[in-house]
């Protein structure tokens, strides 16, 4: 299942501080063609804002143009991360291996 209530933001300093809330979560990085990037955090704004000002050399080869998230508590966050990165297969997920406590299904490119 896809994001809960997913509706894109503006990946933008000022979008991130009016859209994205300081609470726990997961969240994706996409842009018109594909997910970029889904992830998992105590604090969604702080890790947004991160990703944007320095970004991992994936995000500077596929850079965002929006984001979306749902609030999750700390116990769920992880497998939530691990449904919506197999669901979506994001780009930077497979660039580098980040799926949490299980393997990350292999294909060729």
């Amino acid at each position: 299942m896809p994001f809960e209530n997913h509706g894109n933001r503006a990946f933008t300093t000022v979008s991130i501080g009016k859209n994205a809330p300081p609470a726990s979560g997961v969240y994706g990085l996409a842009d018109a063609q594909q997910w970029i990037y889904v992830g998992e955090t105590a604090n969604i704004q702080a890790d947004l804002l991160r990703h944007l000002k320095n970004p991992h050399s994936f995000l500077r080869s596929h850079p965002p143009s929006g984001f979306t998230y749902e609030l999750s508590d700390a116990e769920q966050r992880t497998g939530r991360q691990n449904q919506l990165v197999v669901e979506l297969e994001p780009v930077g997920n497979r660039l580098i291996g980040d799926l949490s406590n299980s393997a990350s299904p292999e294909k060729e490119y």
